[in-house]
């Protein structure tokens, strides 16, 4: 794979209308890719620590495109994910990093492991992506670089 996949895959999800409201940040390699979403009060539940959607979204995000950084022609597309929420967390950083365990032609599964920002895991998750879908990867959902916008 190559360098320029990542970053068209980069700013694509940073691109997403949702991530306005999570403010992420994003890196992306071969087979792996890391998330951090910092921890804000717009993140918490009544108890006073983040909602376990902002943990499903930094595990999921981050599976994904650890997926999709093996596949350049098409979006790959969330089959399941299985979440395993360890320890709230409510101040800092959420860092979701994730690695492809399994690849055929059509699946891939990943594991991601969440940590705070003192590397203490909060979460786990492992997830199967479909490999070939129907959405290429195109300008018009924010696959390209800066210089060609």
């Amino acid at each position: 794979m190559n360098e320029e996949h990542y970053r068209k895959l980069e700013r694509m999800y940073l691109g997403a209308p949702c991530n306005a409201y999570y403010n992420p940040e994003v890196h992306i390699g071969e087979g792996c890719a890391e998330i951090r979403i910092p921890v804000e009060e717009k993140l918490f539940h009544a108890a006073g620590a983040v909602h376990g959607a902002a943990y499903f979204k930094a595990a999921d995000d981050a599976a994904f495109f650890a997926a999709n950084s093996l596949v350049e022609a098409c979006f790959v597309l969330t089959t399941n994910l299985n979440l395993y929420l360890e320890r709230p967390i409510n101040t800092g950083v959420i860092i979701g990093r994730a690695k492809v365990l399994f690849q055929s032609r059509t699946l891939i599964t990943v594991e991601s492991v969440l940590t705070d920002g003192e590397d203490n895991e909060i979460g786990r998750a492992t997830g199967s992506f479909f490999a070939t879908s129907r959405i290429p990867l195109t300008a018009e959902i924010g696959y390209v670089l800066p210089e060609e916008v």
